[in-house]
């Protein structure tokens, strides 16, 4: 291969990414990105992971973040190929995930001209902009240093989130000066100082029936040792978001988990003195649209300013890191004599069991299917739960998470992107087992990313429940119709094409035939597919409430 004396802004461009630690870039080759994929090729430091398309290429990456805690780096075609990636970035937007999106754009000469340039969109910033945190398009290429570094620390700055930057094509490979742009204002290991208002340590201390309500923000901060000691000495009860699962080992005795819109915890709320929320955002479905009881003696600890009063009021919202904060509060009530009442711990221990039983009543075979799954896989299994009902029924909450990052899900909702995600997690922790929640509809949108765990020898183990179709809409449509339409699917024989595409695999009609084939795919150590027959092992009954099957029909507003 012909060696590159000249310097490019493709060049410059994986320079800061080496500068920003990146050793992973997720994407598709195009005529529209080819002098990065050389620039990359020939540093020869960056694993490059080429996906099928650009909408599973982001998943891949923000799953890589998010399991790693890294910058996630995707690298997409112009136009229609960073509009492919669109969706991606939304579902990386509402889980706030650090990430960087690399685009083409048409030739400098002919953005906003309506020339119809190869891979042209009418407004690519636009577009951009609708999808990501932020998003910027580079004007001059001598200027493209500070440009990445401004995106990347944007990615990384809280609120963290997705920045797509778009590069035209004619600037790519155009030679720059190899000039050096040092921060010379960088400081190292800075000393924080942390201000706990007196007020607050006491509102802690005296609390009798205190709640913890822990989200994201713990584990981004590294926070779960702390948090478990502040646990450990107050002894509240211990509610976590779905992406704060793990935030707390979610066997802890007073970890009720992501149960918050059980009736027991919502009554526990009801009757609470004080409720902690650290890193929580407080989303709608996971709070009943916000009208779940919060007491009025709320302390809420953000990094983020804008967490004061935005979904819930706080008394107190204290700015900083959730690490420094807790280690500061613990420190403060150190030599306090704190006396937690035995009998709201009691309480506490009681309603995380009546919570798993309550949901164990309502779903069957199922409350085996985790108990399997938990005894089988390794403690540090990473789980993805795909949009679909056995992941947000009970995959997100009976499957216990033991560490920090080792839950992921579709924080947007939106179905289909499990498989990718899946992958992207695998790359980014080699050493633990990854494991993916999919029902057969959504799994479909991305079934083309099968080939990418061969390719890129992603051991990943996808339990996919089969009930030929978009389940929960069949159950919408019935219950606030009487009909239905266009949610029952034709499927492939899923078995058949996993072993096409390289996957071991095999079907199963009951939970001892589950146990069997899980048991099988962990011992594979490779990509493995068990395809779970819903109609024989049995069909969750869902049910929503009346008053929201009651939204989809006709009605004033």
């Amino acid at each position: 291969m012909k060696n590159q004396t000249e310097f490019t802004v493709a060049d410059a461009i994986v320079k800061e990414l080496l500068q920003a630690e990146v050793d992973v870039v997720y994407g598709i080759v195009s005529i529209h990105n080819m002098p990065i994929y050389d620039a990359m090729l020939r540093e020869g430091s960056i694993r490059i992971v080429t996906s099928r398309g650009e909408s599973g290429a982001v998943n891949m990456a923000d799953a890589y973040a998010r399991a790693t805690g890294k910058l996630g780096v995707v690298l997409t075609s112009t136009g229609a190929g960073a509009g492919n990636g669109a969706g991606s970035l939304t579902e990386t937007w509402n889980s706030g995930t650090p990430l960087l999106h690399i685009t083409g754009e048409a030739d400098s000469n002919y953005i906003g001209t309506d020339q119809r340039y190869i891979h042209e969109a009418k407004d690519q910033l636009k577009m951009m902009e609708g999808a990501n945190k932020t998003a910027y398009l580079l004007k001059r290429p001598k200027q493209i240093t500070p440009f990445m570094r401004k995106a990347i620390k944007e990615a990384l700055t809280v609120p963290t989130g997705p920045v797509t930057i778009s590069i035209p094509t004619n600037f790519q490979a155009q030679i720059i000066p190899q000039n050096q742009l040092i921060d010379v204002e960088t400081i190292q290991n800075p000393e924080v100082k942390i201000n706990i208002p007196a007020d607050v340590v006491e509102k802690i201390a005296t609390a009798k029936r205190p709640v913890i309500w822990t989200g994201n923000g713990v584990i981004a901060s590294g926070a779960s040792e702390v948090l478990q000691a502040l646990v450990d000495k107050i002894q509240p009860a211990v509610v976590t978001s779905e992406s704060g699962k793990g935030s707390i080992p979610e066997n802890h005795p007073l970890c009720i988990g992501n149960f918050a819109i059980a009736p027991q915890v919502e009554e526990l709320l009801k009757k609470s003195d004080l409720l902690i929320s650290i890193g929580v955002r407080f989303r709608g479905g996971e709070t009943y649209n916000w009208t779940l009881p919060v007491p009025e003696n709320h302390i809420n600890i953000d990094l983020n300013p804008n967490a004061f009063n935005r979904n819930f009021d706080t008394l107190y919202t204290l700015v900083g890191d959730a690490k420094a904060v807790l280690q500061e509060i613990n420190s403060a009530l150190a030599n306090k004599q704190i006396n937690p009442d035995a009998t709201y711990v009691d309480e506490v221990k009681s309603v995380r069991q009546l919570v798993r039983d309550d949901l164990r009543s309502q779903i069957g075979p199922y409350g085996e299917v985790a108990d399997i799954m938990r005894e089988q896989l390794p403690e540090n299994t990473i789980l993805v739960t795909d949009v679909t009902i056995p992941g947000y029924t009970w995959g997100n909450k009976l499957f216990d998470i033991y560490e920090p990052r080792n839950y992921l899900y579709m924080t947007g909702g939106g179905i289909g992107q499990g498989l990718p995600m899946a992958i992207g997690a695998q790359i980014g922790q080699p050493e633990k087992p990854v494991v993916l929640i999919a029902g057969d509809g959504g799994f479909m949108v991305n079934a083309g990313e099968m080939i990418t765990a061969i390719q890129e020898d992603t051991p990943i183990i996808v339990l996919l429940f089969d009930d030929g179709g978009y389940g929960i809409l069949r159950y919408y449509q019935e219950a606030a119709y009487g009909r239905r339409t266009s949610v029952d699917l034709k499927n492939p024989d899923f078995v058949m094409m996993a072993k096409s595409m390289g996957f071991e695999s095999e079907k199963v009609r009951s939970i001892d035939e589950f146990k069997e084939g899980l048991a099988n795919a962990i011992a594979s150590k490779k990509p493995y597919m068990v395809v779970v027959d819903v109609e024989a092992v049995g069909v969750l009954e869902y049910k929503d409430s009346d008053e929201y099957i009651a939204s989809f029909r006709p009605n004033h507003g």
